[in-house]
Order: structure tokens, then sequence, then C-alpha cells
């Protein structure tokens, strides 16, 4: 789990995550005029939009203003003087000269049909609607926007004209006008996509649409702001519950009015295709040059960078004859430091050269100076042995001898240095096995008759604990020689085992001595004076019938290393 935390806070904080983040922060803030831009931009077409819309309802309610008030005109002069008889026919004849006119009616003071250009539904309760009350009651022209039957087959409206005199009422005329002839066209100019006009009374209920769905049911909030203003502006959901925007003109009055409908604004309509537009390019113009800076980034540096880093950890794993060939193609920087990377190598190599002809060097001379002071000591052996020829004494005899192979078994430790493969590490149990030899050589009157066995277990030790183990053994193996055999000889067995924390040497013999025939002597003082120095301890064990074993317990040359 540290591992992966460690890989992931590696992958975290490398050199392409820093890289990102810094042109990721470099490039915001073009980012974010874009999109302020965008968002102006977008509300400025918005608002030229519902502009636009509002205009087109003052432009439609004017086309249709003139229009009523032409048909006014027209029934003016249409008036029951200016019939006659033949009232249907001079009415069908206006009708067909003048195009734009669904039907024209000529009503009595009741409301009945006089004479009409078309066939005109039956209504019994004319007389009693509110357009022809008024009438009645002195306006001189009227637009019903509810005439209390369908006067066309499609959207259209009503507009009548008083008949007869200011004190006498004598009926009305009537043109029903359709949206297409009020001008009240969805394919303007004016008009944005998906547009729809209707006419609204007093009230804001639609009596008159190209499309009844697009607009809302009732409503008039709208009224007197356009009334107020000549125009009316606001959002609202059509009976699809879809988002549109309305525009409202009046017509005639407070009394009827032209509503115009559109689709709001989508994320795909005309009126924000433009500014969203202008909002995703500068996202995408982010995006590209932060893509192909990361990308000239990574093929330029990064790449170069993790081509060294891969050639630096061949470095250390010791292979310096690789060079960076491929950083000829870098640039001039990479390529700078990849030169370096090679010189460093070169040098590292150089300097390898010179310290392993130094180690050599040194390493001759160390054999060299082992090898003197072995045959140093040797020198001093046979001067040794020398004298001892030329001594009478026993005793004096005995101690120049025990002198002796002390110092042989020294001498043996340099030619064990100088001739193994590591100066400062010898291999216990080959150098145990040559020193007994050595030391029973030594003696011809007793080597000859006694039997030597050597159970040691490989364990390389440095000089230092080697010298006291080496005269520890000499000490033993002499007392043995001494005490021991006889003219007969006997078996000398030398053992060592490493038993994990602790080592032990134990030399045995099978002669007649005893512990008690050391004494206090020389050689079991040092014998103590040796273990004490390993930091061991020393015990000598008589067994039954004959035998002396002496044994030396101290701590695992390793063991003491790792403990220090």
């Amino acid at each position: 789990m540290n591992a992966l935390a460690g890989r992931a806070a590696q992958a975290v904080t490398s050199i392409r995550v820093r890289l990102a983040v810094a042109l990721f922060v470099a490039l915001l803030p073009v980012l974010l005029i874009g999109a302020a831009q965008s968002f102006f931009a977008f509300r400025a077409e918005n608002d030229a939009r519902r502009q636009s819309l509002e205009l087109a309802a003052g432009h439609s309610a004017t086309l249709a203003r003139a229009r009523i008030e032409a048909a006014g005109v027209l029934l003016q002069t249409l008036g029951p003087g200016s019939v006659g008889l033949e009232c249907a026919q001079r009415l069908a004849d206006v009708r067909a000269r003048l195009s734009g006119y669904a039907n024209l009616i000529r009503f009595d003071s009741r409301g009945r049909v006089a004479c009409a250009a078309a066939t005109t539904p039956f209504d019994t309760q004319r007389g009693a609607r509110a357009w022809f009350q008024a009438l009645r009651n002195g306006d001189s022209i009227v637009v019903a926007s509810a005439p209390g039957a369908a006067y066309a087959n499609e959207p259209a409206v009503l507009a009548a004209v008083r008949a007869g005199t200011p004190d006498r009422f004598d009926g009305a005329m009537a043109a029903v006008l359709t949206l297409t002839n009020l001008k009240l066209e969805t394919a303007s100019r004016f008009m944005p996509n998906g547009a729809e006009v209707a006419l609204a009374d007093s009230n804001g209920a639609i009596f008159a649409a190209t499309d009844p769905k697009a607009f809302e049911a009732v409503s008039a909030r709208w009224r007197q702001e356009a009334a107020k203003d000549g125009s009316a502006l606001w959002s609202g959901r059509d009976q699809d519950r879809r988002d549109r925007t309305y525009s409202a003109a009046p017509l005639v009055e407070d009394d009827v009015f032209v509503v115009l409908s559109a689709p709001a604004p989508g994320l795909v309509s005309w009126a924000s295709l433009s500014p969203i537009s202008r909002g995703l390019l500068p996202i995408l113009a982010y995006v590209l040059v932060l893509a192909a800076v990361l990308l000239v980034t990574e093929r330029e540096v990064v790449r170069w960078i993790v081509y060294l880093q891969r050639v630096a950890a061949i470095y250390a794993r010791g292979r310096f004859t690789v060079r960076p060939l491929q950083a000829e193609r870098a640039p001039p920087e990479i390529r700078e430091l990849a030169n370096t990377l090679d010189a460093m190598a070169g040098a590292i190599v150089t300097r390898d050269a010179s310290l392993m002809d130094s180690l050599a060097e040194k390493d001759a001379l160390m054999r060299e100076i082992h090898h003197r002071v072995k045959n140093n000591l040797q020198i001093i052996t046979s001067l040794l042995n020398m004298q001892q020829r030329a001594l009478a004494d026993p005793a004096a005899k005995a101690a120049m001898n025990d002198t002796r192979q002390r110092i042989t078994a020294l001498a043996q430790i340099y030619r064990a240095l100088y001739q193994g493969p590591d100066l400062k590490r010898v291999d216990l149990r080959p150098f145990l096995e040559e020193l007994t030899a050595q030391l029973l050589a030594n003696d011809m009157t007793t080597s000859p008759l006694v039997r030597t066995e050597v159970h040691a277990d490989p364990l390389v030790i440095d000089p230092d604990r080697l010298a006291p183990i080496a005269l520890f053994a000499v000490e033993a193996i002499t007392n043995a020689q001494k005490h021991a055999f006889g003219p007969n000889g006997g078996k000398l067995e030398v053992g060592f085992h490493v038993r994990g924390e602790e080592a032990e040497l134990s030399i045995s013999d099978d002669g007649p001595g005893a512990a008690e025939s050391l004494g206090g002597g020389v050689g079991r003082t040092l014998m103590t004076a040796f273990a004490r120095q390993l930091r061991g301890k020393v015990t000598f064990e008589s067994h039954e019938p004959r035998g002396l074993t002496v044994r030396l317990i101290f701590p695992t040359p390793q063991v003491v290393d790792a403990a220090a």
C-alpha cells in the first residue's frame, strides 16, 4: 500500500501534471474572457430578438389597423343609401373586385341579415350581442372579438360600422376579414422562425389565431402595458408547455390586440446559435491550444527527460558504457544535458579505473606486507628453534617450544591472508585444518602416532577475531601434546560449530589427563584471556575413563557486528 501511495504521489507531482496545471492556469483568463464575451453577446442577441418581436407586433398591428380602417371606409361607402334593391348582388360584386374580404353583410336594426355577399351563419341572438349593442349605442365602428358565430372557415375578425343617423339606428354594415386579409402573416421578414399570430379581446382571450396551441389560454396581464406603451413583451409557456416569447400591440383602441408568439431561444435556436458558437469557439481554441502545447512539450521536452532518466537509471546500475545517442535529435538544451551526462559517465569510468588500479596496487602491497610479516615470523621461529636445540634444560626447551608454536600460529594467519581471495577475511574451516596439521608436524616424535579429526563449520572471520581463536587452539593442542599423548600416541579431535548467535570451538583428546592437570599455568591463563578477548567463556570437561575437552564458546562474529 505504501508503494502504491508513493507511486500515486509521484504521478500527481510529475512534470507532466505540473506543466498541464501551469498551462491550464495560464490560458484560463483567455477562456474566461471568451466566456464573458459570449454571455454578453447572447444577452445582446436575445434583447435584439425580443425587440424585433416587439417591433413585429407593432408593425402587424399597424398594417391590420390600416386594413380595418380601409374596411370601415368601404362599409361606410356601402351604406344603406348606396346599396339599393340589388343588395346581395352589389355586395358580391364589391367582394369580387376587392380581394381580402371573406364576406360583406348588411344587418337590419334587429340584427337580421338583410343581404350578404356570401353565406352568413344563422344567429338568433345577434341583436343582443355586445358588438351589435355597441353600434346601437352610438359607436361608429366596432371590431367584434366574439361575434357569436363563425363567419369564416379560418381565423377571422368581424368589422362593423353603424348604419343610419346619430338619432336613428338602421342596422350595420359588416366585413369579415381573415388574419391573412389583415396582413397578419407569419412568413414576414419581421417575424422570427416559428412565429404565430393571433387576435385577443380586451380581456386577453384569444379569439383568432394561426395556431391556438402556441398561445396562453387566457391572460390579460400584458393588456395594460400594451394599451399604455403601445406594445408589450413577456415570456411564458404555450398550451404544450413549451417556452415561448410573446409580444402584443393594440389593434382597435383597447378592445382588440395583435399578439405574436415565437419559440424561446433554445440551445440550437437561431437566436442562440451565434452566441453559443461564439462561446464554443474560445473553449475549443482553449482546448486545442492546451492540447497542442502539451503535445509539443511532451515530444520536445518530457520524452527527452524520460529518456535521460532511463539512461541515468542504467548508469546507476553500473553500466557506464551506454551512451545517450538518441539525444542527438533533441533540442539543444536537452542535447547539452545529455552530453554532460555522457561526460559524467566517462569521468566515472575513468575514476573507477583509477580506483581499481589503486585498489589492485593496495591489495598487492598488503599481500606483500602480509608475506613479509609471515616470513619475519618464520625467521623468528627458526631462530627460536635453533635456540631450543642449544638448550640443555628441559623446562627451558618446553617454554621455548610453546613460544615457537604461538608464533607459528600467527605466521599461519598472515599466510592465510595473503594467499586468500580477501585480504580482510579468512575462512576458519581450512585454517583450523592447516593449523592443526602444522602444530602436530612440528613435533616429529608424536605426530606420526596421533590421529586427528577436524570437523568445522564454514565461517569467514576477520584477523582481529582469528588471532585469539588461533592462539587458543595452539594452547589447547599443545596441552594435549604434553599431557595426553604418550609413546603410543592417541586421538585428537578439533571441532568448530556455529549455533545461531553462538559459535563453539572444542578440542578433545583421549589421554589420561584431567582438568586439574592444567593447574594454574601459563596455558590456562592464556586460554582464559583469549576467551575474555572474544567476549566468551572457556570450560574444561573431563571424560571417563580417559579424555579431556577444552571448550571455547563465544558470540558469532556476524551477530557481534550487527549488534555493534
